[in-house]
């Protein structure tokens, strides 16, 4: 009897949803695709192209379970990334242009908890506005023209391979959401975030500050955005004016497939990962199936429309089982 609750609790699971839905699409466009999907080759593409999402979907994460929202990510890692390659091409060392950037990264975050927590904006709509900030001022810093990056340190973390096959960026990305998983669940600070994001007043009553709280977690998904611009940047040997700017919405469709709600207090990295092993497959096979950019954005907006619609459904149903 014990076994077969416990079997129906693992079917009605998200992640075992999402592991199913993972296999379909596999399925699909292997078929589609007439095994081109599957080829060595292409799977290292999916592969390489983990890097970026991953850094997104770890530092939304974590605001998400909170029960916040960046939708600035974008616009703060290309911002980023830009600074970092003029602040090399004008002679500054790596190890002091490095965390100049990543620090900018934690201040644009600050600036977005400020207009959350100090002027009470929604953070849709604060996160909005200051993405539009950031994006003017991409324009300005580069001067609307890719920089360039030159850097063999960079460079070796961008487009690197581990053994001949692995992605150095896919290794650090990943080890920052193993890590990111392991704080979300072992630690006081993780179990904090939980708190907040599932009853704000009773995490209050229990001593802590959920304001002070949202100030750090903004600032780490800043941090985290930053990383992922950089990232990119290092990939293509340049800092591009669009950059990772129109993937904002990855990291949140990664996270909200994977079982966190936009209402906080649930969900985790593992099932952030499995949603965004999803996204990236997706958005691979429309790829390889020679679809137009316009139906890749229908498509992609479906997909996100669906995650939407699977976080309301869960939504629901943890209310039914708590009446």
């Amino acid at each position: 009897m014990h076994k077969r609750s416990y079997i129906k609790k693992l079917v009605l699971s998200p992640m075992f949803s999402l592991l199913i839905l993972f296999a379909a699409i596999v399925i699909f466009f292997s078929i589609a695709s007439k095994g081109i999907f599957i080829n060595p080759k292409n799977l290292f593409n999916i592969l390489s192209a983990l890097a970026v999402p991953a850094l997104l979907t770890a530092g939304v994460s974590f605001l998400m379970i909170s029960g916040k929202l960046d939708l600035s990510t974008g616009a703060n890692g290309t911002l980023c990334a830009i600074l970092l390659a003029w602040l090399l091409q004008n002679g500054m060392h790596l190890a002091l242009a490095l965390p100049l950037t990543l620090g900018l990264g934690a201040v644009l975050g600050l600036f977005n908890s400020v207009l959350v927590n100090e002027l009470l904006f929604q953070p849709f709509i604060a996160t909005l506005a200051s993405s539009s900030i950031m994006t003017g001022f991409i324009y300005v810093v580069a001067d609307k023209k890719s920089v360039d990056i030159t850097n063999h340190v960079l460079e070796y973390i961008g487009a690197g391979l581990l053994f001949g096959y692995v992605p150095i960026s896919v290794i650090i990305s990943l080890a920052l959401m193993i890590v990111s998983g392991i704080i979300l669940h072992n630690t006081k600070f993780g179990r904090q975030i939980y708190l907040v994001g599932g009853n704000a007043k009773a995490a209050m009553l229990s001593g802590i500050n959920p304001k002070k709280l949202s100030y750090k977690l903004f600032a780490i998904c800043g941090v985290f955005s930053s990383m992922a611009g950089i990232t990119l940047s290092a990939r293509l040997h340049a800092a591009t004016i669009a950059g990772i700017t129109n993937a904002r919405f990855q990291g949140i469709t990664a996270a909200v497939l994977g079982g966190i709600s936009f209402g906080g207090g649930s969900g985790g990295m593992g099932g952030a990962f499995v949603g965004l092993l999803v996204l990236s497959g997706f958005n691979n096979g429309m790829t390889v199936l020679g679809m137009q950019q316009y139906w890749r954005d229908v498509a992609s907006g479906a997909l996100l429309l669906f995650a939407l619609s699977l976080d309301i459904f869960r939504t629901r149903q943890q209310m039914k089982t708590v009446a």
